[in-house]
């Protein structure tokens, strides 16, 4: 089975000048933890609400001035809609993440795959990765 068989295609998504602010908003009204910042279809980096915490209120920065390019991590792990959701959910648990962009083969954003769209079709494997995910390294 391939990723583009489960994955979501609406993806929630902001633009590499998007405020703090905006982002925060966005994320409470779409009740989500993590928003990617994309720009032509192509990744640059994801932000999630830890990032906000860490590198923007804790380091008492201005979320209405700053952007999402000054705290999104830009190392994103992706994967391509036609990868096989064994190899993705191993990947997933070697990169200890929970949601991963979806790509074709321009290496566009197309979607998105969490470990809970993988767990409806492989639930033991997602099990077993969620497990290596909470484990301390």
């Amino acid at each position: 089975m391939q990723v583009k068989e489960v994955m979501t295609r609406e993806v929630m998504s902001v633009g590499p000048d998007a405020s703090l602010f905006e982002i925060a908003v966005l994320m409470r009204d779409e009740d989500i933890g993590s928003v990617l910042v994309t720009e032509r279809n192509e990744v640059l980096g994801v932000i999630t609400d830890r990032d906000l915490v860490v590198r923007a209120i804790a380091e008492h920065r201005d979320i209405m001035l700053t952007k999402a390019r000054d705290v999104m991590s830009d190392a994103v792990f992706c994967c391509t809609e036609d990868a096989p959701i064994e190899d993705v959910l191993d990947e997933m648990a070697g990169e200890q993440v929970r949601r991963v962009p979806v790509l074709n083969g321009a290496r566009h954003l197309v979607g998105v795959v969490s470990l809970g769209d993988l767990s409806q079709a492989k639930a033991r494997r997602a099990g077993d990765v969620l497990k290596e995910i909470s484990q301390p390294h």
